[in-house]
């Protein structure tokens, strides 16, 4: 196992402050030099941590898969099903990797609040991106301000997730997450406004001319 990837668990299931380097080294199988070859110190290793492993998991999870939609809206309630298989113990135990970091270093270390916030900075622009090209096609509504929305989805994801970690009650999770499929059919446009048979199955209205 790599450096970043054992790093990665150890700070999730421990926290930063509370994760140390023979941890890490014990997951990841190698010896201290092979750590200082890379990286000077805890901290170092740490923000290469959030650099790759966090920034490239809110891409392929959250970002990619909206980019590959033509509708982003339908993107977005098919993510919200992926939320619902993710609604596990696990997630009420480890909560969100990125939302720990952010609430337990950014008061601490203004270099970690730089980096976690560049990680939130992206999904939130890259999001608003998609959206932007939504109103262009058709599928949002163009008076609303996607720069908003997309702060608001990334807001209630990550608080949705703490919500139900900090009450140890994945039912908060998942109302969360029905509230924001209810929030994404009021900002879809009239002729696509994206509707859930009781099966959970995604229809949507012929293209518009």
């Amino acid at each position: 196992m790599c450096l970043l990837q054992a790093a990665y668990e150890e700070i999730h299931c421990n926290g930063f402050r509370g994760t140390s380097l023979e941890a890490i080294l014990r997951r990841a199988g190698v010896t201290k030099g092979a750590l200082y070859h890379h990286f000077p110190n805890k901290n170092a290793l740490g923000c290469a941590m959030v650099d790759e492993m966090l920034t490239s998991g809110i891409r392929e999870r959250f970002i990619e898969p909206l980019e590959q939609c033509e509708n982003p809206i339908t993107g977005l309630h098919a993510l919200c099903d992926t939320f619902d298989e993710a609604a596990t113990l696990e997630l009420l135990e480890q909560g969100c990797p990125l939302n720990n970091l952010a609430q337990e270093m950014s008061s601490v270390d203004e270099t970690f609040r730089q980096r976690i916030e560049f990680v939130f900075r992206t999904w939130r622009e890259s999001l608003e991106k998609i959206l932007a090209r939504g109103q262009e096609k058709g599928y949002v509504r163009r008076e609303l301000n996607v720069t908003q929305i997309a702060t608001f989805i990334v807001a209630t994801v990550e608080g949705s997730i703490g919500l139900a970690k900090n009450a140890q009650d994945i039912r908060l999770f998942r109302q969360c997450i029905e509230g924001m499929r209810q929030y994404l059919d009021i900002i879809a446009t009239p002729e696509w406004q994206t509707k859930y048979a009781s099966s959970g199955a995604v229809t949507e209205t012929p293209s518009i001319s």
